[in-house]
């Protein structure tokens, strides 16, 4: 063909560019569902470790209903969590709303005292002279409500897609295990296994780190009498699970609430949660996610910074689990190079 026929090389050419070009515009356009079904994935390839053990201690027990055990144990896992938290966290919250006009009073004071305000001001005048102020709030705050809307089907989402994908995961396996030869399909089936160890690694890694960071922001906000340390420690917690981000945001109303008490409390606050920072940063996130997923501390840092500059903050939550997964990839197909 290339020599007889070279007119049709170049139309083959031109095809294959045209449909290689097509294929690459539609995955861009359905880039959000993809990124759903992904995330679905690999929740659920990190429970699949754990259903095969139900499944194994329930006996005759069918798949659903393990999978669907295992749902229910971490609802009511969060249930029971929300019962010990939410009473106090909402008496707590309760008070930090009935302060909020006293400390937007100290803090307009101290900017008055400095000549940094001129006069003060009410909560609605700041809110109507923010940049997001007048009309513009409703379309913020409808903004932020359409999101939170999105974001919880979203989920919703994912817990279904996972939920499928689970109940179906050993034909999945066993259908990709099909399109290697015979003599490889024991190494595929291997590195099936080992990459849904380290993605279940991984999630166990997350709630770990989460665990970490909350609890010491408790202790250490219990101690300096900081008010509201309930919810600032919960808040931080949850922001361990949002890379990047997540601990800046979370920080952010515990120095405000210091603030109140004094510049130096807000001082010190801003101080712990910068050490606590950094030490998540270069200390607890690679050494955590080394020994549970295997990836060098070196290399999760790495990930968490291209995933991030990708995709911004999901790209940085989805960078580990990855990692592990090209890994895993990378050892199959280059053996050699892996035990060097």
């Amino acid at each position: 063909m290339t020599r007889d026929n070279p007119r049709a090389l170049i139309r083959y050419a031109l095809a294959g560019l045209a449909l290689t070009a097509a294929l690459l515009w539609g995955t861009y356009l359905v880039r959000s569902a993809l990124l759903l079904i992904y995330v679905s994935a690999l929740i659920a390839i990190g429970l699949a470790p754990l259903v095969a053990w139900v499944e194994r201690r329930g006996g005759r027990l069918p798949r659903w209903a393990s999978i669907l055990a295992i749902y229910l144990v971490f609802l009511g896992l969060i249930a029971g969590l929300a019962v010990l938290v939410i009473p106090p966290m909402v008496e707590q919250a309760r008070g930090l709303w009935s302060a909020i006009p006293q400390m937007l009073q100290q803090g307009q004071q101290w900017l008055i005292d400095r000549g940094l305000l001129t006069r003060p001001m009410s909560l609605q005048e700041a809110v109507q002279q923010s940049p997001v102020g007048g009309s513009d709030a409703v379309g913020t705050v409808v903004g932020a409500v359409w999101t939170f809307v999105g974001g919880v089907f979203g989920f919703l989402t994912i817990l279904i897609l996972s939920f499928y994908l689970l109940l179906d995961s050993n034909s999945f396996v066993r259908s990709f295990v099909r399109l290697f030869p015979q003599s490889e399909r024991p190494r595929v089936e291997d590195a099936c296994r080992r990459v849904s160890g380290k993605v279940s690694a991984w999630l166990g890694g997350q709630l770990l780190l989460g665990g970490i960071i909350g609890g010491s922001a408790a202790v250490a906000l219990f101690l300096m009498g900081v008010p509201y340390f309930y919810v600032l420690a919960l808040i931080a917690g949850i922001g361990e699970m949002i890379p990047i981000v997540g601990p800046i945001l979370a920080a952010i109303p515990a120095v405000a609430v210091g603030f109140t008490v004094s510049p130096a409390m807000a001082f010190g606050v801003a101080l712990f949660f910068f050490i606590q920072q950094q030490v998540e940063n270069h200390v607890l996130v690679p050494k955590i996610m080394e020994r549970q997923v295997g990836v060098s501390a070196a290399g999760v840092i790495a990930a968490l910074l291209v995933g991030g500059t990708l995709l911004g903050v999901v790209g940085a939550i989805l960078a580990v689990p990855t990692v592990a997964i090209l890994r895993v990839m990378f050892e199959e197909a280059f053996p050699e190079a892996a035990s060097d």
